[in-house]
């Protein structure tokens, strides 16, 4: 069974350096008394929904916009993504052999031919460049933007460290430089929040990057996991058309969703889903009349 929420909380917390962005709750707008996980048990059935309406048109006072599912149609659709977490202070870690990365993950996303996107920190693709390079190369994948320093971009996100205001946009541009530097050739200009922590301040810092903020609707629980069944069945539950499911591609923070995967995409296909990138519901989004 996964531990219970308050357990897994208390990991992210005391852990806050592999801080994964898939908490058990719902991502949060902003700041004030934050609804932590450790707040409440977990929901025994679905995932949370998030509270607000998908929308691609730019919040008020010129925020960025914001994205957390598709409508939801007769179109199975549902889109599979992946934090690879690393913030910028954990290379020594990484020197010692802890695993940020999960190449088993993609290898079995690939021979399953399963379309995902990869939300990368700039930090991850500095350490990891010929894998940032193979995923951003193969049109299975896309690569997005999931800041250079996983530091979070509201105060009171799990524990993480927080960037200053005056650095967001910045923090932003340096992913996408490294990303560059590493030889991915077009990184899609989509920005998940670290922690899924943001307010109006930080979707103002980052609008001028021209970034669309991609959230999620269901949470897999597979950030500091122990049973890939667990995290299947949450998933399972959860999925509905035009779905954004937020999972992680760090080894060392989410050991079981290679495992997860497996069991959760034949179950989804078996029930008439197709997996597309964020790109493709982002556009039908676009595309409304």
């Amino acid at each position: 069974m996964i531990p219970p929420v308050r357990r897994l909380a208390a990991v992210c917390v005391l852990g806050a350096v592999l801080a994964a962005c898939g908490t058990a709750e719902a991502p949060r707008a902003a700041r004030p008394a934050p609804a932590h996980p450790s707040s409440r048990p977990a929901p025994a059935q679905a995932s949370p929904a998030v509270s607000r309406p998908p929308t691609l048109a730019p919040g008020p006072a010129g925020q960025a916009p914001v994205f957390a599912h598709a409508p939801r149609t007769r179109d199975k659709t549902v889109a599979l993504t992946f934090d690879a977490d690393m913030t910028a202070d954990q290379g020594a870690r990484a020197a010692a052999g802890e695993r940020f990365d999960n190449p088993e993950l993609i290898a079995s996303l690939r021979a399953s031919r399963v379309p995902a996107t990869v939300f990368m920190t700039g930090r991850w693709a500095e350490e990891y460049p010929v894998q940032a390079r193979a995923i951003g190369r193969d049109p299975l994948f896309e690569v997005a933007n999931h800041s250079y320093s996983h530091y979070a971009f509201t105060d009171d996100c799990y524990g993480l460290p927080t960037v200053e205001p005056e650095s967001m946009r910045a923090d932003v541009e340096r992913a996408y430089a490294a990303f560059r530097k590493a030889g991915v050739p077009d990184a899609m200009p989509y920005f998940r929040f670290p922690g899924g922590c943001y307010d109006g301040q930080a979707l103002r810092a980052v609008r001028g990057s021209g970034v669309t903020a991609v959230q999620w609707d269901v949470v897999s629980g597979d950030a500091f996991a122990t049973d890939a069944d667990a995290v299947a069945r949450q998933v399972l539950e959860g999925v509905r058309p035009g779905s954004v499911v937020v999972m992680h591609c760090t080894l060392s923070a989410a050991p079981v969703t290679e495992r997860a995967v497996r069991v959760i995409v034949p179950e989804l296909r078996r029930r008439g889903y197709r997996f597309v990138k964020v790109s493709e519901l982002i556009g039908a989004v676009e595309g409304r009349p």
